[in-house]
């Protein structure tokens, strides 16, 4: 078993000095002793950056079809719904309710996003028919996406199993040889800026394939920002939001080991301690331009961060083209290799 202990300040692997007794870094000189070197996880004390809606500052509108919440600054009224174009109540006047600390404004115009969506409409080849014939331009929606930015820290160790090939020959025969270590790593890295989103409305998954955004742009909140635009309620609150960035700060620490690991064929896991814990989070709100329209069976959603002008998308598609698509294919593939066939002297069928 080979072991790797890697100096905590600048990642190089540590040696052991027998004079000292202790692991020695030879780039920064720092020094640790075995037992101070085991698992040690930090305590953390989070610190959460929110503010609170002034008296009279914003309006808030309830749909009673699909219950999304928007709000608004007070001067901005809206009668349906964005995700479903239902009524929405009347709007009123909110105080003393969570508001963003942070907020990214929008850079891209809703022209452009509009252009954008007719330009990938243009390139879907298996749509249903009714989707790529329409001439309608679909409502262009720029609304402000309740979200949550953290920052954490992740602590553990690893081991895995690593395996290195080797293919010996001689003159009477060929030796197919494997060797196998088991590695340990332990790391101790800091995460900035992983963002979540905290909607109910637009798919987590969406909202994952936005990014990145650049949060060099991000600015204090101020309710002036939402003229013309909406924002979504936030729906999952910071506590609902950490387990989802746990798993995504943990497969960074793995990615981070498998970097690690240098000189071998092949190499999985084998046992993981992590923990991560909360440094700082920041609610603010991100630029989102949405196009909701109808496909056959489903509902889709075409996004567009309003920032960088990244895009993702659900596309339609139509089950007839898919099948005739994949006959066609298969066809044609038999086509071919029945004429290498006859090519090559063999029967027809």
């Amino acid at each position: 078993m080979a072991f790797h202990f890697k100096c905590p300040d600048c990642n190089i692997d540590m040696s052991f000095d027998s004079n000292t007794g202790t692991l020695s870094c030879s780039l920064c000189g720092r020094k640790e002793t075995i037992e101070q070197y085991q698992k040690n996880y930090a305590s953390f004390d989070t610190v959460s950056y929110d503010a609170f809606y002034d008296d009279e500052e914003a309006r808030q509108y309830l749909c009673r079809k699909c219950g999304a919440i928007f709000v608004t600054d007070n001067h901005t009224a809206i009668s349906t719904c964005r995700f479903c174009n239902s009524p929405v109540t009347l709007g009123e006047r909110i105080s003393g309710d969570l508001a963003p600390a942070k907020i990214i404004p929008f850079r891209v115009s809703k022209a452009d996003a509009a252009k954008a969506f007719q330009k990938w409409q243009r390139k879907l080849k298996f749509a249903p028919k009714e989707f790529a014939k329409k001439k309608k331009m679909p409502k262009v929606i720029g609304m402000y996406i309740p979200s949550y930015l953290f920052d954490l820290r992740g602590q553990g160790q690893a081991t895995l199993c690593c395996t290195s090939k080797q293919t010996l020959h001689n003159e009477n025969e060929t030796v197919k040889q494997e060797k196998h270590y088991d590695i340990f790593r332990q790391v101790d890295l800091t995460f900035q800026n992983i963002m979540a989103s905290s909607s109910q409305k637009v798919p987590a998954a969406i909202m994952e394939q936005l990014e990145p955004f650049d949060y060099s742009g991000m600015q204090d909140f101020n309710i002036s920002f939402l003229a013309d635009f909406l924002s979504e309620k936030y729906h999952f609150k910071r506590e609902e939001l950490f387990p989802r960035m746990q798993k995504r700060a943990k497969k960074y620490m793995d990615s981070y080991i498998e970097n690690t690991v240098k000189d071998y064929d092949d190499f999985e896991f084998t046992e993981r301690d992590y923990q991560v814990g909360e440094l700082s989070s920041d609610y603010l709100l991100v630029p989102v331009w949405l196009v909701f329209y109808d496909g056959e069976n489903a509902d889709y959603i075409f996004a567009m961060n309003g920032q960088t002008g990244k895009i993702a998308a659900e596309p339609p598609v139509s089950r007839p083209k898919v099948a005739t698509a994949f006959v066609l294919i298969a066809f044609f593939a038999f086509l071919f290799f029945r004429l290498i066939t006859l090519f090559l002297g063999g029967p027809l069928l």
